[in-house]
């Protein structure tokens, strides 16, 4: 008779691949552009080579300043920015940025955005030619530039797009998409109209700050773009929408914060979640996040995070 204490079953294997049209990552957290600089900054307090993707600072087709201070002001769980997409460059991201983020493990998107639409074919063709990026996210969702959202709020522009982008480019082509519109549903059955791979869902929302003492503005630029917590509701509310009208797969972004944010944004329809603002006060959020994220799987009795994009249980009477 074996007195050898009775063994527990071993936990299941959970695997958290994803797959978003023809882009397949190693899991579904993402850092989102213009919260983690070109990774550089974050590399001392991040293993960068975990991360399901890296989404570098939006780059332009010029080097752009970006707008006149003040660019950022606290809100109440949130933040508002009008950085005005301050970059070098896509030349300059090419030949400096680009081969050192291709270097760290982690499958790099790059975030354009263009003033026109050929500005934004000919940044996707140069981007698809050049070495290191696994795909393409067009922010046609920027409420902080002129004309930053002209692609993001009209469907027949943003199908267009797409389109354009998806024919000059090799790579997998993402939409970013803006909350500030009557239906986002109705922009992403356009952008899956257009052929993206993925839609990323939701950029900032506009709001301002006032000084009342000195009957000012206090953002620079006026309006701004709200991000983190505040937001999270809205942006959930945009996930389930879209993934009721979309086949796309669907990348959720906006207040995410901890691992039952990042559920939450799954079981809503969501393939993959960005996590934006949180970095700026919690810069190692997404390791937390990745070592907790396949006992959250677990709990629902899943074995891989396929399984429970889009469960939502609704009420019925």
């Amino acid at each position: 008779m074996s007195l050898a204490p009775p063994t527990s079953p071993a936990a299941p294997e959970i695997d958290l691949r994803i797959t978003l049209g023809r882009l397949t990552l190693p899991n579904p957290i993402l850092v989102a552009s213009g919260t983690f600089g070109y990774a550089r900054e974050m590399e001392r307090l991040v293993d960068l080579s975990r991360l399901g993707g890296i989404l570098p600072k939006t780059v332009t087709r010029e080097a752009r300043p970006g707008n006149a201070p003040w660019r950022t002001v606290e809100t109440p769980s949130g933040m508002l920015n009008s950085i005005g997409l301050d970059n070098d460059g896509i030349d300059a991201f090419v030949e400096h940025h680009l081969p050192y983020l291709a270097a760290r493990g982690a499958p790099i998107i790059v975030s354009i955005a263009g003033r026109t639409a050929e500005e934004f074919v000919e940044m996707s063709a140069m981007v698809g030619d050049a070495a290191g990026a696994a795909a393409v996210e067009l922010n046609i969702s920027c409420p902080n530039v002129s004309h930053g959202v002209d692609f993001g709020v009209n469907g027949v522009l943003c199908e267009k797009l797409v389109a354009a982008c998806r024919a000059a480019c090799r790579l997998p082509i993402i939409a970013k998409l803006t909350p500030n519109v009557t239906s986002i549903a109705e922009i992403a059955k356009a952008a899956e109209a257009g052929g993206a791979d993925a839609i990323s869902l939701i950029n900032t929302c506009q709001g301002m700050a006032v000084d009342w003492r000195r009957q000012r503005p206090i953002l620079g630029n006026v309006i701004g773009g709200l991000s983190g917590p505040a937001i999270k509701p809205i942006a959930l509310r945009c996930v389930y929408q879209a993934a009721q009208a979309v086949t796309t797969p669907l990348i959720g972004i906006g207040g995410i914060a901890s691992v039952d944010d990042v559920m939450e944004f799954i079981v809503a329809g969501a393939s993959a979640v960005q996590l934006g603002t949180v970095n700026f006060y919690n810069p190692t959020v997404s390791m937390a996040v990745l070592d907790a994220l396949p006992a959250a799987i677990a709990t629902l009795g899943a074995t891989g995070v396929a399984e429970v994009v889009g469960s939502l249980q609704l009420k019925r009477n």
